[in-house]
């Protein structure tokens, strides 16, 4: 009787066995069969933020295993900050929520903003959707002409606070020595644009060229605006007849100051997800992330709609994150004084 009952009790040992040594990534694999991904966008609807999530959104989802649908869900209160002390503190750590935050939640915690209540060096970074480069702009009705002309003569610029269109003007009017004069209350640069247009506002001192590009051709294609200044690291080969603002800094720590401001747009369209995500789910986001950067129909989509994709991963965000964390204090002061 032992004898017979014997390989029965050693299959049931043998699945149990199994059952405990299933691998995590397999069991992460199938977690995400049949759910739902939400991810938040830290921008109002119709900007270059809310499209650019809107259009991964419609295809991350297949590179990930049970190819569950992503959602997007809008959460633009103050700059994004909102968006990201959610996602640091009560959001889901299961990997079903993620976030596409604009680039000024990076250097918003370095002292200058009460509201942080995150750091950024404790959040999963996916990666960035591409870089970027900002162009000041006037419209062709305002006294502004030139450059020089920013110096020289007051020009009325949109702003929202808390994001890199309103913190722009800021640092440029005291590292530079500008002269805009910020009017706040919009949300998005739609509603400056709008307003641009009827004539409320005369320019702008941070509209990123690739959005700018997508989404007023006819501006350009008119001469309704004039670029003045872009500010980047690193120039576009697209406009070499718009002088760069680090050429333009007053000395030697306020260029420095610029340039760590410049460095958030090195990765200029983050997605994160909370801390503490499974390492084993994690990977399989950053994978899906990067898997878009050979997906032609996320390609084609891009082009379709007129938005610039350049895929950077999760590492080389990580190295961005690094330096603006390890600022030291004299830059730090310098910043958050220029940004009052």
């Amino acid at each position: 009787m032992p004898m017979r009952l014997w390989p029965r009790a050693a299959i049931v040992i043998a699945m149990t066995c199994g059952l405990a040594v299933v691998p995590p990534v397999a069991r992460a694999q199938e977690f995400f069969a049949g759910k739902q991904i939400n991810l938040i966008a830290g921008s109002a609807p119709g900007g270059g933020y809310d499209l650019l999530a809107r259009l991964t959104a419609r295809h991350m989802g297949r590179h990930i295993p049970g190819n569950p649908a992503i959602v997007v869900q809008n959460m633009p209160a103050g700059g994004s900050i909102v968006a990201a002390n959610l996602l640091a503190s009560s959001a889901p750590r299961d990997g079903l929520t993620i976030g596409l935050l604009q680039r000024g939640v990076l250097l918003a915690g370095l002292g200058g903003v009460s509201q942080v209540q995150y750091d950024i060096g404790k959040f999963n970074w996916l990666g960035s959707l591409n870089s970027e480069v900002g162009v000041a702009l006037a419209t062709a009705a305002s006294p502004v002409k030139t450059t020089r002309d920013l110096f020289e003569k007051e020009l009325i610029v949109g702003g929202v606070v808390n994001v890199d269109i309103e913190t722009t003007a800021r640092l440029y009017n005291d590292l530079l020595g500008t002269k805009l004069k910020i009017v706040n209350g919009y949300n998005s640069t739609t509603e400056i644009g709008l307003a641009m247009e009827r004539g409320e506002l005369q320019g702008i001192a941070d509209w990123s060229w690739s959005s700018l590009n997508a989404q007023h051709p006819e501006w350009l294609r008119e001469g309704t605006v004039r670029m003045l200044l872009q500010g980047s690291l690193q120039p576009s080969p697209e406009l070499p007849q718009v002088p760069k603002a680090l050429d333009f800094t007053k000395g030697p720590l306020e260029k420095r100051v610029l340039e760590l401001y410049f460095t958030q747009k090195t990765v200029a369209r983050p997605f994160l997800a909370p801390p503490g995500l499974p390492p084993e789910r994690l990977e399989i986001l950053r994978r899906a992330f990067n898997a878009l950067a050979a997906d032609r129909d996320f390609l084609a989509d891009a082009e379709r709609s007129k938005l610039e994709v350049n895929l950077i991963d999760g590492a080389a965000v990580e190295k961005v994150i690094a330096v603006i964390t390890s600022t030291d204090e004299a830059v730090r002061t310098r910043y958050v004084n220029a940004t009052k």
